[in-house]
């Protein structure tokens, strides 16, 4: 009875793997995008401070939230946690864009 089971394991096993490989391979490109992202924010950060302007835009934080908004569910993806998700980053760039501002002040 068990070897009839190991055929069905090592398919589960290669498909397992097959998966993981393909995750992976989505999780260095979301790695990428993200470190891409983050040089052109930067280039941002710069740009408010030398102009003096304030760190964070409430109005274009709201714009990108709706609009991930609406993109996650044409894609499947549970919104709150799109949503989620482009609140931390935007946090990050506040963050950088903060010390930026203080570097150039």
């Amino acid at each position: 009875m068990a070897v009839t089971g190991e055929p069905q394991h090592a398919d589960a096993g290669a498909e397992l793997s097959r998966l993981r490989h393909s995750i992976d391979n989505l999780d260095a490109a979301l790695v990428h995008l993200l470190a891409e992202r983050f040089k052109l924010t930067e280039a941002v950060g710069h740009l408010k401070a030398a102009h003096r302007l304030p760190p964070a835009d409430p109005a274009r934080e709201q714009e990108q939230t709706a609009r991930l908004r609406v993109l996650a569910v044409e894609s499947g993806l549970d919104p709150v946690f799109a949503e989620k998700f482009l609140a931390f980053v935007i946090a990050e760039v506040i963050r950088h864009h903060r010390a930026i501002g203080e570097v150039a002040g």
